[in-house]
């Protein structure tokens, strides 16, 4: 056979950046279902669906009438029972006062009755009325101090009113984006059960990605240096740049991978809760790396090799280290040096010590024999 008709090209020497790249998932940074903390019946919506929203800004306002009534009433209850207060203290002056005279005539009848004057009946008469007397004030003691706690329970009642009241008005706890309007005014809603929306805080915002465990102690070392600059690109082509934030504390056994996370300003709105985009990130410059076009290299039972082209026109098989892509080529770890010919095109047709005709790239007829070659092969 004669020489086979083959395209090549020489391995060249470039300054190559030692990148990783992956699929990512944005996230918000904050999720937050707005749920109501009181039954009740909501009367008014202040905000759109899809709107941007404050922390503090008041979302939903629910119908205040039954808490006013709760609030009214015990607020009476309470004013009653400062009364009863008042009317106790009153009851234990009076008694006060009348169990020191009923001491002192009880005092007054034992001496008497010493002297032989008076009577034993009529001094235990005297001394049983002071003793009554006693009673009633320790009786209108207890009523006061019933009183006071009613006083203490009824404030707060009131208090505990106040705020189910302000409950009643439901602000926005983060600044964000809310989502879809679950429940509309008019509505009754139960404590703390259906979402009646959802905030989501987008500016800044999370892109989660995955990289492999093998680029683990790379990332740890540069990002140590100072956080990892992460560029993130949607499908409509808009790219982003944030920073390295999270580090997961374990390699994920099932897939060998690390889970990362990157934050991102995201003014200008370009990432999305839930979207995917392509994560890239630049973890350094390697220079004099050997790069040859990605189409040169096959794959045979030993693994990644290519064909070198020799001085004399013959080639051979040489094992290749490929240590990861680069665009449209493929960057070399070992087995091959800069400035070596490799075969580019009809690889198909060769065999160890094959003799060789390069084409020109610029050839249209040559272009056609080779590529009949290839068809035929």
């Amino acid at each position: 056979m004669g020489p086979v008709s083959v395209r090549a090209v020489a391995a060249t020497s470039a300054t190559v950046p030692l990148q990783i790249a992956a699929i990512g998932n944005v996230e918000a940074i904050s999720t937050v279902d707005i749920k109501s903390r009181v039954a009740g019946q909501i009367k008014a919506v202040n905000f759109e669906e899809g709107q941007d929203v404050q922390a503090g800004q008041m979302l939903f306002e629910l119908d205040q009438e039954p808490f006013l009534q709760t609030i009214s009433e015990s607020e009476a209850n309470l004013a009653r029972d400062i009364a009863l207060v008042e009317q106790s203290k009153a009851n234990i002056a009076k008694d006060q006062a009348q169990l020191k005279n009923a001491r002192a005539q009880a005092d007054r009848a034992l001496a008497l009755q010493k002297e032989g004057i008076n009577s034993r009946e009529q001094t235990e008469t005297v001394v049983t009325s002071a003793d009554t007397q006693k009673a009633s004030l320790t009786a209108d003691e207890a009523a006061l101090n019933s009183a006071e706690a009613s006083v203490k329970a009824d404030r707060a009642r009131i208090d505990a009113a106040k705020l189910q009241l302000s409950y009643t008005i439901i602000k926005a706890p983060i600044s964000g984006r809310a989502g879809a309007i679950q429940v509309k005014a008019g509505n009754l809603v139960k404590e703390n059960d259906t979402a009646l929306v959802t905030i989501l805080q987008t500016t800044p915002i999370y892109v989660s990605f995955s990289v492999p465990q093998q680029q683990l102690a790379e990332v740890r070392l540069y990002n140590a240096k100072k956080p990892l600059v992460v560029e993130a690109a949607t499908a409509g082509g808009t790219k982003e740049r944030g920073s390295l934030s999270f580090i997961d504390n374990t390699v994920d056994m099932t897939t060998g991978t690390i889970k990362l996370k990157a934050q991102f300003p995201n003014h200008r709105r370009q990432l999305w809760p839930g979207e995917f985009v392509n994560v890239s990130a630049q973890l350094s410059i390697e220079p004099n790396r050997v790069v040859i076009p990605s189409q040169t290299i096959q794959t045979g039972p030993n693994g990644k090799y290519v064909w070198v082209k020799s001085a004399d026109d013959t080639v051979s098989m040489r094992p290749v280290n490929v240590l990861r892509p680069w665009g449209d080529k493929s960057v070399i770890g070992s087995g091959l040096q800069a400035g070596e010919t490799v075969i580019s095109e009809g690889q198909l047709l060769l065999a160890p010590g094959s003799k060789v005709r390069v084409l020109k790239n610029n050839a249209p007829a040559e272009a056609t024999a080779l590529a009949g070659q290839t068809t035929g092969s």
